[in-house]
């Protein structure tokens, strides 16, 4: 996925401020299903990030196009682990390791990965093969 950076991507100075490299792999993730005209979510249960590492390797500007990109590490019955890396003018700049829990909403109790969720899952990691 491909991301413009604006100015109110920005500090005065023009730098990405640091939290924007999280919600960029948040679009990214949801572009994932997005792209097959499914939902990340249902009425009854959705993805949550349990746990995230990353680094910071270096920082974007005003008007640079950064890529992101997501291939799936581990499938599990209830959880996902990701690997995303953004990319600047063919540099990685910022990478994270994340791991999403499915659950139930009403409950906030692990589910297992509904089939319509599961299926596009399964798709993205043939296609990263």
């Amino acid at each position: 996925m491909n991301i413009r950076i604006y100015y109110e991507d920005t500090d005065c100075g023009g730098i990405v401020y640091h939290t924007n490299y999280i919600k960029y792999c948040e679009r990214a993730r949801s572009e994932l299903f997005f792209k097959h005209g499914v939902m990340p979510n249902t009425d009854r249960v959705g993805l949550v990030v349990r746990h995230i590492e990353c680094d910071f390797l270096d920082s974007a500007r005003l008007g640079d196009l950064l890529v992101v990109d997501s291939k799936i590490i581990k499938l599990g019955k209830t959880s996902i682990i990701l690997q995303q890396n953004i990319e600047c003018k063919n540099k990685i700049i910022f990478n994270a390791r994340i791991k999403l829990a499915c659950i139930d909403i009403k409950n906030k109790k692990i589910q297992k990965i509904p089939d319509e969720i599961l299926k596009v899952l399964i798709k993205v990691m043939k296609n990263e093969k």
